[in-house]
């Protein structure tokens, strides 16, 4: 009966001598480990990041709650903040943002023309909210927003029209009988009409703009298309905790949230297939390097049996060999992984979940211990079924 040392180290010793006939299978396994590991650790950070642009595909992670406008005014509501706080910390909301828009069209004159203009009231946190990006300058920051500063932003349409080709950035706009600094403007393919509106602190808007309406309008983002329909399902309950919810009304687009999981899912399926497909091919080239091995080893087996070899010991001689691929191909591929998990999370400014890490490097030995003995023990047993005479008479 051999130990298991002497079956590691003999094991492991052929595989590094016949190792031009097992490329193909290694290389194919620790491709399948390291997709499986970078999929199962990072996938979640892969899909937030999607998630952050999703505008261009109608918003489908964005939960909008408002008032009706078309209430009574004695029954009017808006946002307390102790409501904003509150739907913030739901599971799966990613970030909140809190605005008010004035009734009327706001207006201001330029070489004695006058433009109309939307005008809307939003926090520090409504560009990334909404995955905005400035075309050049910069948004309101949270201290434009507390410190109630006199600043806006334009929509690059509203922009050109009132301006032209003059210069704009830096310059003082009046809006409504006050100025205010135009610190940036804002455009994009996911901003739609709003490159005609112009835009003030949620703050100075209300304090300062006339007809402004109250904080009515919600802006919730949530971290992935999966949490959209539970954050949804809880705004209400946790809306009447802290005030009415009397002419609350809370939009999901439905629609493209469906189609986009849709896609969603074949895509993963898709990705779950090629890598089950890529380990089976691997789990293939041994089956083959190790069929090989018997055929090539035949009389080296039958001298061990007429040595006192008996057919257990082969057999877990080559079962050892076949592991020590599958194992040793899967350590590859887990190497790899780190490696290339490590690059996707500089790149979406993200880290790896150790925890999520460790348990898919678990996994994936499993799965490797599992393909090395599935693709092994057919060789392994046709080597321990081999006669003595007729193996060291083989040529």
């Amino acid at each position: 009966m051999i130990n298991v040392r002497d079956l590691l180290r003999i094991g492991t010793r052929q595989v590094f001598r016949h190792r031009n006939r097992y490329y193909g299978g290694i290389l194919a396994i620790a491709l399948g480990t390291c997709g499986f590991i970078v999929v199962m650790t990072m996938g979640r950070d892969i899909k937030m990041n999607i998630n952050r642009d999703l505008d261009l595909l109608g918003g489908a992670t964005m939960v909008k709650v408002t008032f009706r406008r078309d209430m009574p005014s004695c029954v009017k509501s808006f946002f307390k903040q102790d409501t904003v706080d509150a739907i913030s910390r739901l599971p799966g909301v990613n970030i909140v943002s809190l605005s008010a828009m004035k009734n009327l069209y706001a207006s201001t004159f330029l070489r004695e023309k006058e433009f109309g203009f939307v005008l809307v009231g939003v926090d520090d946190a409504f560009w990334t909210a909404s995955s905005f990006t400035p075309k050049s300058g910069r948004f309101f920051s949270i201290e434009d927003v507390t410190e109630r500063r006199k600043v806006c932003v334009l929509g690059s349409v509203l922009a050109n029209r009132i301006f032209g080709n003059l210069p704009a950035l830096g310059q003082s706009i009046l809006i409504d009988c006050d100025y205010y600094e135009i610190i940036g403007f804002l455009e994009g393919t996911g901003v739609g009409d709003m490159n005609q509106f112009a835009f003030l602190p949620i703050t100075t808007a209300v304090d300062r703009i006339d007809c402004m309406t109250p904080k009515n309008k919600l802006y919730v983002r949530c971290r992935t298309w999966d949490d959209v329909e539970s954050v949804a399902s809880l705004i209400p309950g946790t809306v009447r905790q802290f005030q009415s919810d009397n002419g609350l009304q809370v939009d999901v687009a439905r629609a493209q949230l469906k189609y986009i999981k849709k896609i969603a899912w074949w895509i993963q399926l898709f990705v779950f297939v090629s890598i089950s497909a890529t380990l089976c091919l691997g789990a293939t080239g041994i089956w083959y390097g190790m069929m090989t091995a018997v055929r090539s080893r035949t009389r080296e087996i039958g001298l061990k049996k007429a040595m006192g070899a008996t057919n257990h010991d082969i057999m877990a001689q080559f079962l050892t060999e076949s592991l020590c691929l599958s194992i040793g191909s899967t350590v590859i591929g887990t190497g790899l992984g780190w490696l290339i998990m490590n690059i996707i999370g500089a790149l979406i400014h993200s880290s790896p979940v150790h925890g999520l890490f460790i348990a898919s490097v678990m996994t994936s030995i499993t799965i490797s211990v599992i393909l090395g003995v599935a693709a092994g023990y057919y060789p392994s047993a046709q080597a321990a079924r081999l006669e003595v005479i007729s193996a060291v008479r083989f040529e």
